[in-house]
């Protein structure tokens, strides 16, 4: 099982806090909070990835409201893999995480997502990144989608 990298956590701290703003002086909401500590915990351990099973369950539950505004797959309907490739051209992927995405559980896709954007050379990240831009603001639900808008979007207004 994955472990949820640091950069996840601070993006469902900054996820929560553009939904639960703080105000000057008061306690953070909860979601917030519980994320904080296990953020606070990581970085004077200095650890990258926190165990996903062992995290506190306020955390974790806050931690999987983010996860759920995040794109599910980084499929952009281009698959090497089905022409048998081992790694998708496409998206990234390795065939044996394409074949068992489904299955896979959110820190297994988020590290999966980490390092497919690490290496950035699949051609979701370069050849075709106006079509993975739109395969996500399609995917992603009506509240996650308030974000600024970018690429031929922003053309359209």
């Amino acid at each position: 099982m994955a472990g949820i990298h640091i950069t996840d956590i601070e993006a469902a701290i900054n996820w929560w806090r553009g939904r639960a703003p703080v105000e000057a002086g008061l306690a953070l909401p909860e979601p917030l909070e519980a994320l904080a500590q296990v953020y606070a915990l990581m970085v004077y351990y200095r650890e990258v990835e926190c165990d996903e099973v062992s995290m506190p369950s306020k955390a974790r539950e806050a931690w999987l409201a983010w996860y759920a505004s995040t794109p599910d797959t980084p499929c952009i309907a281009i698959c090497s893999t089905s022409q048998g490739d081992d790694l998708c051209k496409g998206c990234g992927r390795t065939f044996w995480e394409v074949q068992h995405w489904p299955q896979m559980g959110p820190a297994d896709k988020r590290a999966t997502w980490r390092r497919i954007t690490m290496e950035s050379s699949a051609w979701r990240f370069n050849r075709y990144a106006e079509r993975a831009a739109e395969r996500t603001a399609q995917a992603q639900p009506a509240d996650a989608a308030d974000g600024p808008v970018t690429g031929s979007a922003a053309a359209a207004d």
